[in-house]
Formats: structure tokens, C-alpha cells, sequence
């Protein structure tokens, strides 16, 4: 578990705008501040990402996430299945999704990772933040620190993590975006669902 003082020191960075890289359940991520317009452009600007791509924002817990999106039946059971844990949901966005970050597509993908970390930092920003992996575009996943190819502000490094990308799932449209971690289980889900 990382010392409580540099969560304080990632917090402090997320606050001015700044890039911290983060431990999840699946790949080492990058943290942005999702309400701050500065922060996302310092984000695609630093992995070299297409603003055109849409960016997955992180949650602490159930409530934080339904402020930023909106959930139905199905969500609601997706969510008790596989949260936390290394699935990101595509649903409808509410009205305080900043538009850059779902880059056109009408759609906010939402994780709550597996991590202590994660989610105390999550929890001590008391907002979510960025939800993408902390390499430059086409560059390897970062499954450790030393991984992590992006300038930033603070480097949470908790060891070696899972290492296969989250699952995503759009439940507007009912289908499997990318596979990842819980793939079978995912597909089971949505059969019973469809």
C-alpha cells in the first residue's frame, strides 16, 4: 500500500491540473482531473492520443459514478456483478460529462478498479479522474512504474499489477468494445440480458 503522503501529493497535483500515474486491478493508469478541460488536453497531449478517442474515467464507489452517468437495470446489475474490478462500462453520460472526454460519442465509459490505491486516491480527490493506460499511444501497456513513458507530476508505484486490460462493454448498444479481463463472464452476462 502506498504511504498516505503521497496520496496527499498526487491529490495536490490532480488539483493544479497535473498527470499522476496510478496502480489499477489491470494496467498502471493515468490520472487526470475528468472536470478540468486543462488537465484532459495535458492528457492527450502527453500520450500523444487522438482527440477523437474517447478517455474512461475511474470511480471510488457506486455513488460517485452515478453522478457522471446514468444507470438502468442492467447497469445495475453489471455494476453488483463485476465492480470493482477490470471491467469498464460504456453507458449514457449525465450532463456534468465533459464533452472532450467522451470525444462524440454520446457514451462515458466507468470503472471502479480493484486497488486500495486506486481507490484511495479516487476517494481522497473526491472525484474521479482519467482511466487510461500511462503510455504514450501504440506503446506497451505499463504493468509496472518503470513502465510508465509519461511525464507527470507524481508516480504512485505499487508493484507489479495485472497486466491485461479491462474488459469494455457499451450496454447502450448491447456489445464487447475490447476484450479484457472477465471476458467469458461478460458474455454469459450480457446472453442473459439480451
Amino acid at each position: 500500500m502506498i504511504r498516505a503522503d503521497l496520496i496527499t501529493q498526487a491529490v495536490r497535483a490532480l488539483s493544479r491540473d497535473e498527470l499522476v500515474v496510478y496502480p489499477t486491478d489491470t494496467l498502471y493508469g493515468l490520472g487526470a482531473d475528468v472536470l478540468s478541460d486543462e488537465a484532459l488536453i495535458n492528457l492527450y497531449e502527453a500520450k500523444g492520443r487522438d482527440f477523437l478517442k474517447p478517455v474512461s474515467i475511474a470511480c471510488s464507489n457506486r455513488e460517485m459514478l452515478e453522478t457522471f452517468a446514468y444507470i438502468d437495470e442492467c447497469a445495475s446489475a453489471c455494476i453488483d456483478a463485476f465492480f470493482p474490478g477490470p471491467v469498464t462500462l460504456l453507458l449514457k453520460p449525465r450532463s456534468i460529462v465533459p464533452q472532450r472526454i467522451m470525444a462524440g460519442t454520446k457514451k462515458i465509459g466507468v470503472r471502479i478498479p480493484r486497488n486500495p490505491t486506486a481507490l484511495s486516491l479516487i476517494s481522497e480527490f473526491d472525484s474521479p479522474i482519467t482511466a487510461t493506460s500511462a503510455n504514450r499511444s501504440g506503446d506497451p501497456d505499463p504493468k509496472v512504474a518503470r513502465d510508465c513513458t509519461i511525464p507527470c507530476a507524481v508516480v504512485l508505484d505499487d508493484g507489479p499489477v495485472g497486466g491485461i486490460g479491462s474488459t469494455i462493454v457499451d450496454l447502450v448498444n448491447f456489445d464487447i468494445v475490447r476484450q479484457g479481463a472477465y471476458f467469458e463472464e461478460i458474455c454469459a452476462f450480457l446472453a442473459k440480458w439480451s
